[in-house]
């Protein structure tokens, strides 16, 4: 029976909701975890001795692990259960924050940042996902847009932890509390949301659609019981069953070659095309580099820091709006919206810092007016990337693939999506000392302006469409 607003009595949107924002505290710790190297460069460098391109790799090593997690995430999650992977994710969120805080030298912290980069990657793939597998198809959308909002949350608890422990401490490499450097304790801020993650997931039930995936058919009903009604679970369990492999052979990567061409289905490559358009437009060198760049053309330490909030509020609006949008407009829409946007302001940066000269140290000069304008378009370009493809992407993975191919599905593009991240992550310090920041930004600018070819001619819409309706 529905209500008169179209929406279904018998489910509890309530615990519905509950749920997904523990899941969503993997988000929280995926922008946390991203965001609080912005702060930690400098100290990063002075600590290890280290050049432009070791540096970058300090940077960059956490998604090396994150490409890792999020392949080997989508498939453990097919055998040991979602929940099962989203707790041992936290467990290595813990481990990462304490470990690299504690680092004394390049290779050690490489490695706790591997592992929380594990962390970051399977969290990134499983969060949505999980939403998305308990999630009802009408509010779906919103629910799953609520990941993209704890990611920027946690960017901006990051970046107002780094700005408050800089400035108490003077500047992030000075000393500060128990004697260790400010650059430390930004690390280490982290331990208290991991440890709730760890706690809050001990709470929550697994995947029903993993569960009958897995022939636990019974506790599927009983999860589904409690989301949906006692009525709509028996149908939902012979639903979902329907929707997998005719022989009902547990889900593997064969599943994503299709049967009858022998070919990779098409819907794998639209997963990785989004995954990848993604990054190729040049975000995490924001989020990543964010205090470096301002910097780079003439704001102090302390400035490029307050800017980085001030990009971080801008993210969460934008998610705000997306949440109002996504279930009614569509997420198509959204996407090529947000590619059009992102080219054009993404231009007018590259012409900003094409103005630019350099002084006698071999730092980049801009007049008021180019600085301006290079400020207010990166943080227009920010407003698009979270305002559409930020959450629309993680959105449709979690949501496009059938159930029989969503772990192995999202296995391949979140490898890619991770990939492409380390690539631009690792190049950016790199083109900064070459062909400078306005040949950089050109870059970036024209995989935005391709994106919006790629959304019109492969990326179907999703909205409203139930799971064990996709079609791969």
């Amino acid at each position: 029976m529905n209500s008169p607003a179209g929406q279904p009595k018998d489910h509890n949107l309530l615990l519905i909701t509950l749920i997904s924002i523990v899941a969503t505290i993997g988000g929280f710790l995926f922008g946390f975890d991203s965001g609080v190297i912005n702060g930690t460069v400098d100290g990063l460098q002075s600590a290890f001795n280290s050049d432009s391109v070791g540096t970058g790799f300090n940077v960059a090593s956490m998604l090396l692990g994150c490409a890792v997690g999020a392949f080997f995430a989508g498939r453990l999650a097919d055998t040991y259960g979602r929940r099962t992977v989203l707790i041992v994710a936290a467990l290595f969120f813990i481990i990462s924050a304490w470990g690299s805080g504690v680092s004394t030298g390049s290779l050690q912290f490489v490695i706790y940042r591997v592992l929380g980069g594990l962390a970051v990657g399977a969290a990134s793939v499983m969060s949505p996902a999980y939403i998305s597998e308990i999630a009802p198809a009408h509010i779906r959308g919103r629910l799953t847009t609520i990941q993209q909002i704890a990611i920027i949350t946690g960017l901006f608890v990051a970046f107002i932890s780094n700005y408050s422990l800089a400035q108490s401490a003077g500047v992030s490499t000075a000393e500060f509390w128990l004697g260790y450097q400010a650059w430390r304790w930004m690390f280490w801020m982290e331990l208290i949301p991991a440890t709730i993650f760890f706690v809050a997931l001990l709470a929550i039930p697994e995947s029903p659609r993993y569960l009958v995936a897995s022939g636990q058919k019974d506790r599927a009903r009983g999860v589904l019981a409690r989301l949906v009604g006692e009525q709509r679970a028996d149908v939902k369990v012979v639903e979902i069953d329907a929707s997998l492999a005719a022989d009902h052979h547990r889900p593997k990567f064969s599943d994503l070659i299709d049967k009858t061409t022998g070919k990779v289905r098409k819907i794998v490559w639209v997963g990785i095309g989004l995954a990848t358009f993604q990054q190729l437009v040049g975000i995490n060198v924001i989020f990543y580099y964010g205090a470096v760049l301002w910097q780079a053309v003439g704001f102090s330490e302390g400035d490029a820091l307050l800017i980085n909030i001030v990009s971080g509020g801008i993210s969460i609006v934008a998610c705000v709006i997306t949440i109002l949008l996504i279930d009614k407009i569509g997420r198509k829409p959204l996407l090529w919206i947000g590619s059009a946007g992102m080219t054009v302001s993404l231009a007018l940066v590259a012409v900003a810092f094409s103005t630019g000269t350099l002084d006698a140290q071999g730092d980049l000069q801009l007049s008021d007016n180019m600085g301006v304008l290079a400020l207010v378009a990166a943080n227009v370009y920010v407003f698009f990337f979270n305002g559409t493809w930020g959450p629309v992407m993680w959105v449709m993975l979690g949501e496009m693939f059938p159930n029989q191919i969503r772990g192995s599905g999202l296995a391949v593009s979140g490898l890619f999506q991770w990939g492409s991240n380390f690539g631009i992550t690792m190049t950016f310090p790199i083109l900064l000392t070459s062909i400078g920041l306005a040949a950089a930004y050109g870059v970036y600018a024209f995989f935005a302006g391709v994106s919006v070819w790629f959304v019109l001619k492969f990326v179907h819409e999703t909205r409203g469409v139930e799971l064990e309706d996709m079609q791969g």
